[in-house]
Formats: structure tokens, C-alpha cells, sequence
């Protein structure tokens, strides 16, 4: 079986037919790092190459799916994270193409001629949403959650997946509030394929996978074929680059630098609870006068021995 750091893939000990891809960063939420995508590339491309492989489940160590990208070191540090530049002049392009990269990684999911199913307990939140919901089938339980907070401030969700699996009107509420829903609620607005108490989650996944699994390989891939080029012809790919370059836009503009020194200064938690709090986030001239004040304190607390 092939070793990623970030992430695992076996064979189910009870169906050779079904893959097992598990996020194993238990102890960061399993938070996606520099190392996730390409690694979730790789794992796909490996049960792609295995003719014994029908269908892969995707799952979570520990207390949940995945908490999105592992942001807090991204947004305090002084040095920037790859994607989140500060050169003069900013460029959009490097961005573009880095974080496209992570969203190709990804999308992997949805390319791969063999059926996926997220398998989503705990949280599925921000990047960790994209995951899921590049994910042919998503099996949540009932009090599992699932939403892309960043939207209110400091992010745009690349896969541009949500109105693919929603609808226009649900999508916009998602992405105008960065409201988080519950697996009941997901299965409810057909989000979710299925949800289930938690304790039924790992044997009801497992049920609907055993079942794929017994379909021919050619049959799963004309049939999940048929189905993604309806997708493109609906504007997937188009609606993925606009927002992966919405993404670079709403961490360098006005708002999303305010984000990222008030977390510089009071902590990146701090700087989530207001996000999500519901209070007015700093815009426009108010949030250039408020940049020029925090990034007084970030000079201060940087020049500290």
C-alpha cells in the first residue's frame, strides 16, 4: 500500500473492492496542509490503477471529516503561506495557479471514472467541504456539519461545488451567510445523499459502497461520465475559475487584509468568532483605516525579542 503524511488508502478488510481514504491529521482535524492535495491526487490515481478497485470511500481520523485548511499558523505568521502573498504588486496569477492546483487536487474525486463517497462525521468545513462535495456521494450523520464559513470574510470555495449541489437559490444562501448546517438539514435540501445517526453512519456507508462495488468497473465509469459532462455543460469548469480567483481576491482585498492582521494581533480564533459572529465586518475606507492601526501593533509585536 503507498505512505502519504497526510493521509492513508487500504483496501476494505472485508471488500478488495472498495478503497479506504482516510484524512489522518486527527490532531489538527485533520486540517488540510501545503501536502493534501497532491497526496488526495495520488491515493485517487492509486485505486484508479487498480483494477480490482470499484468504488473508494472518503473518511476522517478522529473527531471529524476535515476542518479545512490549517489556517491559524497561515493567518498569525509573519511570513506569508504560499497563496496569501503580500508582494507589491500583488499577483493574481500566482495565485491563481497555486490555489487551481489545489482545486485540480481535489476535483481528482470528480474525475476519477471510480465512484467516491465522502463519508462525513464531525465537521466538513470550509476547504474540508470542497473535499466532500467533490465526492460523487455524501453520507453524513445526522449531527455531523457542513458549511464554508470563509465567505463572510477571507475566502471563495474554488470548486465552486455548491451550486452544483444545491441549486442557485440554496448556494446563495450558503454563500451569503457562511452559515454551517447539520447532516439532518444537509439531507433534507439533498446536499447529502443520506443521513444517518452517527452510530449507523460506518454501516450504512458501507452498504450503499458494497452495493456499487458489485456493478461492473465499465458500467460505474459510463454511468458517473454521463453525469460530470452534464456538470461541465452547465459551466462547472467555468465556474471554478472564477471563483479560484475570487479566492486571491477576497484574502487581498481591503476586507480580507483586515482579517488577516486582526488575527496577527489578537489570535486567528479571535478573528473567526468575530467573523462568525454575525457582527459587522470592517469594509472599504473602514477597513483600510483599521489595517493601518492593527499593522502598528503587528510591527510592535514583531520587533519583541
Amino acid at each position: 500500500m503507498p505512505s502519504y503524511s497526510t493521509l492513508s488508502i487500504t483496501t476494505d478488510a472485508h471488500n478488495p473492492r472498495i478503497a479506504r481514504l482516510v484524512l489522518n491529521r486527527p490532531e489538527r482535524l485533520n486540517a488540510i496542509n501545503n501536502q493534501t492535495p497532491g497526496e488526495i491526487r495520488k491515493a485517487v490515481e492509486w485505486a484508479q490503477d487498480n483494477p480490482d478497485i470499484h468504488v473508494i470511500v472518503v473518511e476522517g481520523a478522529g473527531k471529524g471529516f476535515c476542518g479545512g485548511y490549517d489556517l491559524a499558523e497561515t493567518a498569525e505568521q509573519e511570513i506569508e503561506h504560499p497563496c496569501q502573498q503580500e508582494k507589491v504588486p500583488w499577483d493574481p496569477m500566482e495565485d491563481y495557479a497555486f490555489m487551481k492546483r489545489n482545486t485540480e487536487d481535489f476535483m481528482s474525486l470528480w474525475r476519477c471514472s471510480k465512484p467516491t463517497i465522502a463519508k462525513v462525521h464531525g465537521a466538513a468545513v470550509a476547504g474540508g467541504s470542497d473535499i466532500a462535495l467533490c465526492c460523487d456521494l455524501l453520507v453524513m450523520a445526522n449531527d455531523a456539519r457542513i458549511g464554508y464559513m470563509p465567505t463572510r470574510v477571507w475566502g471563495c470555495p474554488t470548486t465552486a461545488m455548491w451550486t452544483q449541489r444545491l441549486g442557485p437559490m440554496r448556494a446563495k444562501q450558503m454563500m451569503f451567510t457562511g452559515d454551517v448546517i447539520s447532516g439532518a438539514q444537509a439531507a433534507e435540501w439533498g446536499l447529502a445523499t443520506e443521513a444517518v445517526d452517527a452510530s449507523e453512519l460506518e454501516a450504512r456507508t458501507m452498504t450503499i459502497a458494497n452495493r456499487i462495488a458489485a456493478v461492473p468497473r465499465g458500467h460505474l465509469a459510463m454511468h458517473k461520465l454521463v453525469v460530470n459532462q452534464t456538470m461541465l455543460t452547465m459551466g462547472l469548469e467555468q465556474g471554478q475559475m472564477l471563483s479560484t480567483v475570487f479566492d486571491g481576491i477576497t484574502r487581498h482585498n481591503p476586507e480580507g487584509m483586515w482579517f488577516r492582521r486582526y488575527a496577527q494581533v489578537e489570535g486567528f480564533k479571535a478573528a473567526v468568532q468575530w467573523r462568525d459572529s454575525g457582527r459587522n465586518i470592517p469594509e472599504g475606507d473602514e477597513a483600510r483605516r483599521e489595517i493601518e492601526r492593527l499593522e502598528t501593533q503587528v510591527t510592535r509585536l514583531a520587533s519583541k525579542p
